[in-house]
C-alpha cells in the first residue's frame, strides 16, 4: 500500500479528520481521528510506558481502531485511529 504525508494543522485536543480521495476515478472517504493520551492520566504512572497505553486504550470506542501510535514526548503520546469502515477499505485497496 502507498503512504502519503498530509500535514495537520495544530488544533488543541481530539482531531477528527475526513480524507476524500480518488484513485483512478474512484472516490472514497477515509476517517481519522487523532488523541493525546497523557502519561499523567495512567492509573500507574510508574508502569511501563507500554503498558500504560494499553490500559488507556482498553476502554476505547469500538468503532476506531489504532492505525499509527506517534512518538512520545516527556507529557503524552498521539495516537491515530482510522475508523473501521475506513479500515476496511485500505484493506481492500492492499488486495487489489
Amino acid at each position: 500500500m502507498s503512504h502519503i504525508a498530509i500535514p495537520i494543522p495544530p488544533l488543541p485536543g481530539k482531531q477528527e479528520i475526513e480524507v476524500e480521495v480518488t484513485i483512478n476515478g474512484l472516490k472514497q472517504q477515509l476517517h481519522y481521528r487523532v488523541e493525546l493520551f497523557y502519561w499523567d492520566d495512567c492509573r500507574n504512572p510508574q508502569a511501563h510506558r507500554a503498558d500504560c497505553i494499553s490500559e488507556m486504550l482498553a476502554h476505547h470506542d469500538p468503532e476506531w481502531t489504532v492505525y499509527y501510535i506517534g512518538a512520545p514526548t516527556d507529557e503524552f503520546v498521539p495516537i491515530t485511529f482510522v475508523k473501521k469502515e475506513s479500515r476496511r477499505l485500505l484493506h481492500q485497496a492492499v488486495g487489489n
